[in-house]
């Protein structure tokens, strides 16, 4: 299918100079959104995946639907202080900022496999932070999903030793 069609590129969003890729027309439109979903299911469905992790909040959004496919849990992955429990963090950049990511201390079991997902590959800072927290945790990164790449940004040379799929490319 050619999501790219159901993507709306928002110029100078969140700032200046940012081409944004708004995923919501793709939201939208429930057979488009279940087959993007369905081929991030198709990807893990042979990783035997235990749990499935997503940043906030299009992380969210797409993890969500996955692990239910899968019938796995899903673990968030939170700016700092929203989540109410014991946590650990670290700190990461945006392809237009910096920020700090959490994940509950107990959310994952040292050896479960784990697929990340989220909308949007860009400098790959938010998805490399998702990493360490899984890793530092004892969790087994077996993959991670996007939606969308910005290929100019790079992102994936953070990445590599990962099984990675992109189902849109920029």
């Amino acid at each position: 299918m050619d999501y790219k069609k159901y993507i709306k590129i928002v110029h100078d969003w969140p700032k200046e100079g940012i081409e944004f890729k708004d995923i919501t027309p793709l939201m939208d439109n429930g057979k488009a959104f279940k087959a993007a979903v369905d081929e991030i299911v198709e990807f893990a469905r042979d990783k035997q995946i235990d749990l499935v992790v997503g940043p906030e909040a299009r992380g969210f959004i797409v993890g969500c639907p996955v692990s239910y496919a899968l019938e796995v849990g899903f673990a968030p992955v939170r700016k700092e202080g929203k989540l109410p429990r014991e946590v650990i963090k670290v700190d990461y950049g945006l392809e237009y900022g910096e920020n700090v990511l959490t994940i509950h201390k107990d959310a994952i079991k040292p050896g479960q496999r784990v697929l990340i997902t989220d909308d949007l590959l860009a400098t790959g800072g938010t998805i490399e932070a998702t990493i360490k927290l899984v890793e530092e945790l004892g969790g087994i990164v077996v993959g991670c999903a996007f939606l969308i790449e910005l290929s100019y940004l790079d992102g994936l040379d953070k990445l590599k030793g990962y099984d990675v799929l992109t189902l849109m490319k920029y």
